[in-house]
């Protein structure tokens, strides 16, 4: 059997499920919280204009909640919200800014009232060898997606903490926990976004204030064009989607999709370096070696970098 498929069958098949904590399951885990219904509720969705984001806005409407959708294209997070429907507005933000993410939690709050739940989205991801990234790509990648999830923790978790209630989903990626050759960068902002997460919630234990982590394999978007999936299937916006809606209704720290990657992951680590580097490799897709020759992701790419150099021109 493959080494990849012999780790998805010992996880699968072997695994004491009822033992392990609800954090590690996924989004296929058992969970004894309550579900809490999201109609009525003000959700803030960033990078909400298209992609995933468009989807998690997609589904959360469709759940009776109120969608405010945040993007660098106002233009854009205006017509996905008008192509939505029921109470979805479009607004401008840069997650980027500091002072951008606060006037666009600010302008939810004066068209509703309070964020009830913020959904860190936005997120931007350069592929190639790691002395060939260009220094805008690099900067661009942490200033999305790791300052854009600080500012929004820092503005919205404090204002929840005072209220007793609230909650935080990040969309983060398989990379939190996993470094892809390629993704050098990508994957460091991931860690370190589940690193920061991890911390922030110890210090908000307690408060009534929730924090949840989805960390998904390759999706299907504009973001991973070209690149491999490795063992995993490629998953679809809409797989993201349902996990943030299922995440909001029973609360709990950590989402993998597949839900098997986890435990996998923990399964391999108990491995001798030589056996699980081994593994790894067979695991982990290797995108030098997917995007190699391929000018797929040059559009998107060039305009990740253009919109640094934007960024700091303004």
């Amino acid at each position: 059997m493959h080494a990849c498929g012999i780790v998805e069958d010992l996880t699968i098949r072997h695994v004491r499920w009822d033992l392990l904590p609800p954090d590690t399951l996924g989004v296929h885990g058992r969970s004894a919280v309550t579900s809490k219904p999201l109609t009525g509720r003000i959700v803030a969705v960033t990078g909400g204009a298209q992609g995933i984001g468009k989807e998690i806005a997609t589904h959360l409407a469709a759940t009776g909640a109120r969608v405010a959708i945040g993007d660098r294209d106002r233009d854009g997070a205006r017509t996905t919200a008008a192509a939505i429907g029921g109470t979805t507005v479009g607004f401008d933000l840069d997650v980027s800014s500091r002072e951008s993410f606060a006037a666009f939690l600010n302008a939810v709050e004066q068209e509703w009232g309070p964020v009830d739940v913020l959904v860190n989205n936005a997120g931007v991801m350069w592929v190639g060898p790691f002395d060939e990234e260009p220094e805008a790509a690099q900067r661009r990648q942490f200033d999305v997606n790791l300052h854009g999830v600080i500012n929004g923790v820092k503005l919205a978790a404090p204002a929840m903490r005072s209220r007793g209630h609230g909650h935080i989903v990040t969309i983060a990626s398989a990379a939190s926990k996993l470094a892809p050759p390629g993704e050098s960068t990508y994957a460091a902002t991931k860690h370190a976004v589940y690193g920061y997460l991890t911390g922030v919630r110890a210090e908000l234990r307690g408060s009534g204030v929730e924090l949840s982590v989805i960390m998904p394999g390759v999706v299907d978007t504009e973001l991973a064009k070209g690149t491999a999936t490795g063992s995993a299937k490629l998953l679809q916006p809409q797989d993201v989607a349902k996990a943030v809606v299922s995440v909001i209704q029973k609360p709990r720290f950590e989402v993998t999709l597949p839900s098997y990657v986890d435990p996998a992951l923990r399964l391999v680590n108990v491995l001798p370096r030589l056996a699980r580097d081994f593994v790894m490799r067979q695991m982990i897709p290797n995108q030098i070696e997917a995007t190699a020759g391929s000018s797929e992701r040059a559009d998107y790419e060039s305009r990740v970098i253009a919109s640094d150099k934007q960024g700091r021109n303004t």
